[in-house]
C-alpha cells in the first residue's frame, strides 16, 4: 500500500476513521465520521458515527422497546437492516474492532442485558445500513480528497461525543491543517 497517497500517511484500516472532506457534496456523507469495521482485500465497511435519525432504536425493533435510544444512519447500504457496535467485552461474538470497542454480538444476550437494564446509551449504538466499497474503491475516494483517515479513535469519541460535534472534534484531533479544516463553513457562501 502506498502509503504517501495518503494526506495525512494514515492509510484506511480496520478500526479507523473516516472524516469526510469539508466539501464532500455527496449528501449521504456530508460532515460525516465513518469507523471502518472492515478493511480488507474484499472491501471495507463502517458506519457513520454522527448521523442520527429521528427514530428510536424501540420503533425499530419490538425486543429493544426497552432502550431508548436513538438509531444512526449507518449508511445508505442496506438501509433496511439494524447493526450495533458497543463497548461490552462479554457479549459473546463480538468482533473487536479495536481494543474496548466491539461490532455485533450474540443478540438474544444484548436483549437480556438491555431488559435487565445493563446497559447505557454510552455504552452501544444501533445503526440502520452501513457504508460500504469494493475492493479499491475507498482508496480510489481518498486518492480524489473525499476522506481524511485517521487513526485516532477513543471510545470516548464513539459513544459520548455529540453528534454534532463529532467530525469537528475529530478534526482538530488530527492537529495542523486539519485543525484549520475543522473551522470551514458547511456552506462557503456563508463566509
Amino acid at each position: 500500500m502506498d502509503f504517501f497517497k495518503y494526506k495525512n500517511k494514515v492509510p484506511p484500516q480496520k478500526g479507523g476513521l473516516l472524516l469526510s472532506e469539508p466539501y464532500l457534496a455527496d449528501p449521504n456523507f456530508e460532515r460525516t465520521t465513518i469507523l471502518l469495521t472492515e478493511h480488507n482485500e474484499d472491501g471495507s465497511v463502517g458506519f457513520i458515527l454522527n448521523k442520527p435519525s429521528e427514530t428510536r432504536v424501540g420503533e425499530v425493533m419490538d425486543d429493544l422497546k426497552a432502550f431508548d435510544s436513538r438509531v444512526f444512519i449507518g449508511g445508505p447500504v442496506q438501509q433496511d437492516t439494524l447493526h450495533f457496535i458497543h463497548r461490552i467485552p462479554s457479549l459473546s461474538d463480538s468482533i473487536e474492532i479495536i481494543p474496548g470497542i466491539f461490532w455485533g454480538g450474540n443478540f438474544d444476550q444484548l436483549i437480556y442485558l438491555i431488559d435487565n437494564k445493563q446497559l447505557t446509551a454510552t455504552e452501544i449504538k444501533f445503526f440502520l445500513g452501513y457504508s460500504g466499497w469494493t475492493n479499491g474503491q475507498l482508496d480510489e475516494e481518498i486518492t480524489v480528497d473525499s476522506w481524511i483517515v485517521s487513526d485516532r479513535v477513543s471510545e470516548e469519541l464513539v459513544f459520548e461525543t455529540e453528534p454534532e460535534l463529532m467530525w469537528k472534534k475529530a478534526m482538530q484531533g488530527l492537529g495542523g491543517r486539519f485543525s484549520v479544516y475543522s473551522n470551514y463553513p458547511a456552506d462557503p457562501r456563508m463566509n
